[in-house]
């Protein structure tokens, strides 16, 4: 079994699978294979298909064949356990809906098998998407593949961890404080927030604007490939955006871009790796020919309050409605159940104090990047935590202090899922001491996501993939 063939982008395996020198049988069998040597250790796959996606594979090794191949004909996807694929178990990482198997897909989902793509796997994810760990009663602890004594992130983690570990090309992810981008950035992969109302969802999720669904892959390229097929208006979801919008394969260079970047928002303790990190990728952009400098956005610690009151109010609302009783309560978390307790304060007057700090938060950052075209930040405040890390028990520490346990502590990404209109990608930017990759987040205005792309595209085409050179988790 290869490896290097396990790693393939999916770009390049279309190619390969367009000229016949590889089949859609041989890269599901090897990535089968790559999956029986890690996932004991790893734990980033959930249920498996094989049987069916091996049937879906010869289908696509024929459509190759005989000139029907879609665009994504072939290539094999890893789906968070989360997103609703008829048929098929989804559990939420719950020991609630252990037994809950989907009646229908998700707009996304249907996109992606109407593309081509053959979903072997679901991946694992914290309970309720909960945690920037990937950990629940259900289905344990899954860990980082260049590093098993941390966290791969969440709550899209399975998904990121099976991307590191060679076990998908593709994932699903799914984005409510930085679900997408944490696993991205903690796996050394590409992770795609895309703008409110890009990719359709189900609702009553589609209804909330810090909610985000999105791609998870190796490449640029390939988040393009993904994102230009699941993006466009839906008629299940009335905040999906028309018209489609069709990201391009290749963008200008980006000699002249003006980008504004901050290493910490000037109110938080940030890992003194990532900060190396970051500003060595910043360096990048310069090389590149763009202008890069530091700007003072002015945000303080209200943004996490208005971040929790958003998701008190929201998602702990939706769970609270469908716990019934004591011995439900019981079966969940400790994470979660101490989110439902902190949720329990959340009145009217503090929901619409949140919303009004939404729009002053966007002023802000609006102000302060008037005159630059991309803003870049660490995704990350620290990389290396415990892979079974509960924030509602631990304090973190970091550079030597240590931070007060609550959720998103550990995070620079939820700022923008209160700026839900603005695309966001994760690009990784190095590692840190132990071997965890860290990441950047490009950050663009809202709905500009081609700027994003661009200066991804070009940092990327000097800054390669770590799988791109065989630098890949030797599990």
């Amino acid at each position: 079994m290869s490896n290097e063939l396990c790693y393939l982008s999916a770009v390049e395996a279309i190619q390969l699978f367009s000229s016949g020198e590889l089949s859609p049988v041989e890269l599901l069998q090897a990535q089968i294979e790559r999956a029986q040597q890690v996932e004991p250790e790893v734990n980033a796959l959930v249920y498996t298909f094989y049987d069916e996606a091996m049937d879906m594979a010869k289908a696509a090794e024929k459509a190759y064949q005989n000139g029907t191949a879609r665009p994504l004909e072939g290539i094999t996807l890893a789906v968070k356990d989360e997103l609703a694929h008829k048929g098929k178990p989804n559990s939420h990482g719950s020991l609630l809906l252990k037994d809950h198997v989907s009646d229908s897909n998700a707009p996304m989902m249907q996109r992606l098998l109407d593309a081509g793509a053959i979903p072997h796997a679901r991946t694992a994810t914290p309970e309720f998407c909960m945690h920037s760990c990937t950990m629940s009663k259900l289905w344990g602890v899954t860990r980082n593949p260049w590093n098993l004594a941390y966290s791969p992130g969440g709550s899209s983690g399975g998904s990121g961890a099976a991307l590191a570990s060679g076990t998908t090309t593709i994932a699903t992810g799914s984005d409510i404080a930085g679900s997408i981008r944490i696993p991205a950035s903690q796996n050394g992969i590409v992770g795609y927030k895309p703008p409110f109302g890009r990719v359709p969802q189900s609702p009553p999720w589609s209804f909330d604007t810090y909610c985000h669904e999105g791609p998870m892959a190796r490449t640029v390229a390939d988040t393009i490939l993904f994102q230009n097929q699941i993006n466009g208006p839906h008629p299940s979801d009335i905040a999906s955006l028309s018209p489609k919008l069709i990201l391009p394969n290749s963008y200008d260079n980006i000699a002249g871009m003006r980008i504004a970047y901050s290493l910490d928002f000037e109110h938080r303790e940030v890992d003194n790796d990532i900060r190396e990190n970051t500003l060595m990728a910043l360096q990048k952009f310069r090389d590149l020919g763009a202008i890069v400098e530091e700007v003072s956005i002015g945000w303080t610690k209200r943004c996490r309050q208005t971040y929790l009151t958003h998701l008190y109010f929201y998602a702990m609302g939706i769970l609270k409605k469908s716990l019934t009783d004591a011995v439900q309560y019981e079966q969940l978390t400790s994470y979660v159940r101490f989110l439902l307790e902190q949720s329990n304060g959340v009145s009217i007057p503090d929901i619409i104090d949140a919303k009004q700090h939404e729009g002053e938060m966007y002023q802000q950052f609006t102000q302060a990047t008037a005159d630059y075209d991309l803003f870049i930040c660490p995704t990350m405040a620290t990389a290396s935590f415990a892979a079974d890390w509960d924030f509602s028990t631990t304090p973190l520490e970091i550079n030597g202090k240590k931070i007060e346990p609550m959720f998103v502590t550990e995070m620079l990404t939820y700022y923008f899922n209160i700026l839900s209109r603005c695309p966001v990608l994760n690009m990784p930017a190095g590692k840190d001491r132990n071997n965890v990759p860290t990441g950047i987040q490009i950050v663009g205005k809202a709905y500009d996501e081609h700027t994003v792309f661009r200066a991804a595209s070009a940092y990327e085409a000097i800054n390669k993939p770590f799988f791109a050179t065989c630098d890949y988790p030797k599990l």
